[in-house]
């Protein structure tokens, strides 16, 4: 193997030549036109990729493994050669105490802005296709170009600037593109609150789930990148990236290994300053790189030829390349790549594949290959082989350093990683809760306290995780609901009115005595003296001998509004009003407003006698018994009846009280001391004064 190092050929298996074996490779330059390797899983293809990856560890060149599932970077960390070990970048999201900093809105040149949202919005469109639709692309897409505009600035900073006004306007007046701008000042700021929130709400919940997890959080939270892409290429250094699925879970695996082959992207692009001689040949190995390929995954392909940027892509089938709206990922790789491996693949596969390897292998040659065997296009001298067969190399069993995989992850958290408590420090004081701002940027702006917030579904009731503080007046959905919302089967719910925490007082009513308060929580409002801790007494009610009843001034009347929790026919709660009659001592009785209206044959009599009589109402007679009555007892309290059905007499808070003819005299008024007990009055009987 190490005359194979020294002489840049990879080695890829052997094959039976004239009756002879012979160990085969392929040169460094022929790699330049890119690998591809398909097969059903448990074939050999991470073998193949393991041995390739190894020797060019062993030759001194710089690779970059994106591992979904992480058995591939465990068995290369255990092989690393003691004199590489410096070399290696170890970036693992699961090493929560240590995370690295990875900010995918960093960029050394604005020229590039462009690509990063490009590949941002294929990233979204491909992981959350499900829910995606054309008012989240141009929101986000928004949000994103904002937000370059700003250094320092990561992806904390999209559900921010879509609820944080303040945080938004200090964004804003960072962005150059009017276009950009006009939507957040023009468009956004006049949107109403339902039809924002309806707009936002799936972004929040998107984009949360990918931040809430909190080593998540803590890697693309950081404003300053320590890994350093463009680096790591030129210096032909080792980045092992484990996004295993099983660990950080399917969502995140994609998201993070998307946006790390964008960067690789990229920083390759960079290399344009550099002469073409002077480039060094970096190699991306992608293990089932369906879960990464977006549609700018095909400018890679035609692309990165000429930036020394060289990828070896294995997956399982075909269908995995294409979506329902595009196949522009397959056409690409079978467009653009210059060796074809094909293992064992099932019918469908070995359909479109008998293309490529026709006439020497047909479709049922492909379908019956053993495991490692293989059927192969290779790249000689930058022409394309006829196709042949091989079987690959065992696995290399290269001397083992001891503790080498130890000493990897050491080196890798002193020289590129942060302790976890001065990440979520950074992170929580640029969320408002500190007093420093931080190097993030965009500036201080209150958001909640920094951390996760629980709430409830408004509409299920089920406990949803939401990145900023929910406002209890803006819906918050859970998954489920917002997929429905989403499809059109559930109608979002609008804003909650804001709480009225004081009594609000009407002018004119309150000349009267009468005062509402409006309470809208779920119990009763209390009495005045409930709430201020005194008993109330009963109210007095009318002697069975049928004895006076004693009168309360009308100024102490007061009105008091209720919250319904809902009607006996079950409709929605509602606010009503109950006035109360109050008093020193005697505590409150409530009575309803329906006995306060006037009953329909008392208006029309009323009706009658001013028609009649052409002329407004008398009073003067009553008002100036009811003053006899306080000026004669001014220390007792004075009563009047306005709950009972039974008097005919029209309350004094309610209805100014009209005099009707009578055919005897008055009779003379008696002070309380001295009067008889009064006849007690019947229903329909004439009020005699």
């Amino acid at each position: 193997m190490q005359e194979a190092n020294t002489s840049g050929v990879t080695y890829i298996g052997k094959c039976n030549f004239r009756g002879n074996e012979r160990i085969f490779g392929i040169k460094q330059k022929d790699r330049r036109q890119h690998m591809y390797v398909i097969g059903k899983t448990g074939v050999g293809k991470t073998a193949l990729l393991k041995n390739m990856a190894l020797q060019d560890i062993r030759s001194g060149r710089g690779i970059c493994i994106i591992d979904p599932h992480g058995e591939f970077i465990e068995e290369v960390l255990t092989q690393i050669p003691a004199e590489r070990v410096n070399d290696v970048i170890y970036f693992n999201p699961v090493d929560s105490e240590y995370p690295m900093g990875f900010n995918v809105l960093e960029t050394s040149d604005p020229k590039y802005k462009h690509l990063i949202v490009s590949d941002l919005m294929g990233i979204f469109t491909k992981i959350w296709a499900n829910v995606w639709s054309a008012r989240m692309e141009y929101i986000l897409q928004n949000c994103v170009n904002a937000l370059l505009d700003t250094p320092g600035t990561t992806l904390l900073g999209i559900p921010r600037i879509l609820v944080d006004k303040d945080y938004r306007e200090k964004i804003v007046a960072n962005v150059k593109d009017p276009v950009v701008k006009s939507f957040w000042v023009h468009e956004y700021e006049t949107w109403r609150d339902q039809f924002r929130n309806e707009a936002i709400v799936p972004i929040q919940n998107k984009v949360g789930q990918f931040l809430n997890t909190s080593f998540i959080r803590n890697i693309v939270g950081q404003s300053k990148s320590t890994l350093n892409i463009s680096e790591i290429m030129n210096d032909g250094k080792i980045l092992l990236v484990n996004v295993s699925k099983g660990r950080i879970g399917e969502d995140n695996s994609a998201l993070l290994g998307a946006m790390i082959i964008t960067k690789v992207q990229l920083a390759a692009m960079e290399r344009v300053r550099v002469p073409e001689e002077d480039r060094k040949d970096f190699y991306l190995y992608v293990d089932e790189f369906q879960n990464f390929a977006t549609d700018s995954f095909a400018s890679i392909l035609s692309e990165a030829r000429k930036y020394r940027l060289n990828l070896i892509l294995a997956h399982q089938y075909i269908g995995q390349l294409v979506t329902d709206v595009s196949t522009k990922v397959r056409d690409a790789v079978f467009g653009n790549v210059g060796t074809m491996i094909s293992f064992r693949v099932g019918a469908t596969d070995a359909e479109f594949l008998e293309q490529e390897f026709t006439p020497e292998f047909m479709q049922e040659d492909l379908i019956n290959l053993p495991n490692h065997h293989i059927y192969l296009k290779l790249m000689v001298e930058g022409i394309t082989s006829r196709p042949f067969s091989s079987v690959t190399l065992p696995p290399f069993e290269y001397e083992r350093a001891h503790d080498v995989k130890e000493k990897v992850i050491r080196v890798a958290r002193e020289r590129y990683a942060r302790p976890r408590a001065e990440v979520e420090d950074k992170i929580f004081r640029w969320s408002g809760g500190g007093s420093d701002d931080g190097d993030e940027g965009g500036g201080k702006s209150a958001m909640g306290d920094g951390k996760l917030q629980e709430s409830i579904c408004w509409n299920c009731g089920k406990t949803a995780t939401v990145p900023f503080k929910p406002d209890g007046r803006r819906p918050v959905y859970c998954l489920s609901c917002l997929k429905q919302i989403e499809e059109g089967k559930l109608i979002p719910l609008p804003d909650r009115m804001p709480k009225v925490g004081k009594a609000r007082f009407d002018d004119s009513l309150s000349t009267m005595g009468i005062e509402f308060s409006l309470n809208r929580g779920n119990a009763p409002s209390q009495s005045r003296s409930q709430r201020e801790g005194g008993a109330s007494a009963p109210v007095r009610e009318q002697h069975s001998g049928g004895g006076r009843r004693d009168f309360r001034p009308r100024g102490d009347t007061r009105m008091v509004a209720r919250h319904s929790r809902g009607d006996r026919r079950g409709g929605e709660g509602r606010v009503r009003t109950e006035p109360v009659v109050r008093g020193g001592g005697d505590g409150d009785k409530r009575i309803s407003l329906s006995e306060l209206r006037a009953r329909p044959e008392e208006k029309k009599s009323d009706l009658r006698d001013r028609a009649r009589e052409h002329r407004p109402a008398d009073t003067s007679g009553l008002r100036k018994a009811l003053e006899g009555l306080l000026k004669q007892e001014p220390q007792k309290e004075v009563e009047m009846s306005v709950a009972s059905p039974q008097i005919e007499s029209r309350p004094v808070v309610s209805q100014p009280l009209v005099s009707r003819p009578v055919e005897q005299p008055r009779a003379p008024i008696q002070s309380s001391a001295t009067a008889p007990e009064q006849k007690k009055i019947q229903p329909g009987e004439a009020v005699k004064l």
